[in-house]
């Protein structure tokens, strides 16, 4: 029995959370309600960021429909076929909800999700043949859809790599006991100081590059290098070794601090993810591994900062001054952990003004990132959970060589209405640089800010 085909019509908040979204439904049909395109154009001209998506939708949805007529556009135009397997491509249509009339029964026409709701009804009543989905962000929505009779309603998951945040990488894998009473075989290389352990990959199925190994007795420590067939080469780093890393003067307080300075440091890993609740030491450990590589070791030239700059409570309106001075409140936290770094300096002011300028540490906006191409720098992207993985890919494919990317983020405190722990970049790229040679990503489990944070962190 061959799957009926089917039609999905699109909610405004779809095409603002992916604009391209009306390529991603394979062979099938897309419809875009009449309304939709009221709403993309009412938000193109609004001074937020969420106007630039709207601006990006409408273009792609011009580029697909400019050579169609009136009629073709009513009927269906193929899309772009972006998957082999699918010879015949489905269709993407504009349906013009405002000439449907008012059934009795019906939700009124006076509010603009209960106009997409109709059409979605409306195409499920004439194309019995068809299964008609409908495809919304908004729970409530959602909800309204099944309450007045569309038989599939179904959220826009297509960049969601986990069903569960509880699956995310951590980057590291504890090991119950200790860590040489799992291993039945094993071949070792030293080298320099270094050893070197081929071990078999039963151990751990899904390992993958630069995840780190450690275990509950605190002895052993190491990092996976190589995967080849059923073998996996871990670098033995030693837990106290791992313990003993220190940058610009601050050393681990816990070993998932120890992991993050090994990647930090590390000259051929040029990109760091650091996850975890507030006060685990992302942003402290970020800035001192970056000064410790920019003055100390001259591995880099410049600290670029940037963030995303939702507002968690009222906005304060414009702030005067240039671009570095207005994104200063924004990235209070960076000038909050040079402080902790140089408060036993004699002129803690003085220090931090000469560091500023000796490490060249520059306060950039994400909005003036693109285009950009940024060398031999070391980039600090914080609070990266706010960030759409569009935003993200926009960032990152902006550094150039020899520069090296730390992207920090508490996927619990997510400040946008259009992001969820599930949907955000951060663990959008957490998933897809997993097994990326120069990648790592440390999950910075534990709070070391205070007893305080810790406990509000638990149970708040």
């Amino acid at each position: 029995m061959t799957e009926k085909p089917i039609i999905y019509v699109l909610d405004t908040n779809i095409l603002l959370h992916e604009p391209f979204a009306f390529l991603s439904f394979d062979e099938h049909d897309v419809v875009v309600p009449m309304t939709v395109l009221e709403e993309l154009d009412s938000i193109k001209d609004r001074a937020k960021d969420v106007s630039r998506d709207a601006r990006v939708a409408i273009r792609a949805l011009e580029d697909t429909l400019k050579d169609a007529s009136p009629e073709q556009v009513l009927a269906g135009v193929p899309l772009p076929n972006t998957n082999e397997e699918h010879t015949q491509p489905g269709r993407l249509s504009i349906f013009n909800d405002f000439g449907l009339k008012q059934k009795k029964g019906a939700l009124s026409h006076n509010d603009n999700d209960n106009r997409i709701i109709n059409t979605a009804l409306y195409l499920q009543e004439h194309n019995p043949d068809k299964r008609v989905v409908l495809v919304t962000k908004d729970i409530n929505m959602r909800l309204k859809g099944k309450g007045a009779g569309v038989a599939y309603v179904e959220d826009y998951r297509s960049d969601q790599l986990v069903d569960d945040i509880k699956f995310l990488t951590k980057g590291y894998h504890k090991f119950e006991g200790d860590f040489w009473q799992n291993i039945k075989e094993c071949e070792s290389e030293t080298t320099g100081r270094y050893t070197q352990h081929l071990l078999d990959k039963d151990i751990l199925p899904s390992a993958f590059l630069n995840e780190y190994l450690v275990d509950d007795e605190k002895t052993f420590a190491g990092k996976i290098v190589g995967i080849e067939d059923e073998k996996m080469l871990v670098q033995d780093l030693g837990y106290e070794r791992l313990m003993g890393r220190s940058a610009w003067g601050i050393h681990p307080k816990n070993i998932y601090q120890g992991m993050a300075f090994d990647a930090l440091l590390d000259p051929d890993i040029d990109l760091v993810i650091l996850t975890g609740p507030a006060g685990c030491g992302k942003t402290l450990l970020a800035l001192a591994s970056a000064l410790e590589n920019v003055v100390e070791r001259g591995l880099y030239e410049k600290i670029i900062v940037t963030r995303s700059t939702p507002d968690i409570a009222e906005s304060i309106g414009f702030l005067p001054g240039t671009e570095e001075e207005k994104m200063a409140p924004w990235l209070a936290a960076i000038t909050d952990s040079l402080e902790v770094l140089h408060k036993q300096d004699e002129s803690m002011h003085g220090s931090m003004n000469y560091i500023m300028e000796k490490a060249n540490i520059q306060f950039k906006s994400v909005n003036f990132m693109r285009g950009r191409s940024l060398q031999n720098a070391v980039v600090i992207l914080d609070e990266c959970q706010n960030l759409t993985a569009a935003q993200l890919k926009t960032i990152i494919t902006r550094c150039g060589e020899g520069t090296k990317m730390i992207c920090s983020g508490n996927l619990a405190q997510i400040d946008s209405n259009y992001l969820t722990a599930l949907t955000s970049g951060l663990t959008y790229i957490v998933e897809r640089f997993k097994d990326y040679p120069g990648s790592a990503t440390v999950n910075l489990n534990g709070v070391v800010r205070s007893s305080l944070a810790s406990f509000a962190e638990e149970n708040l």
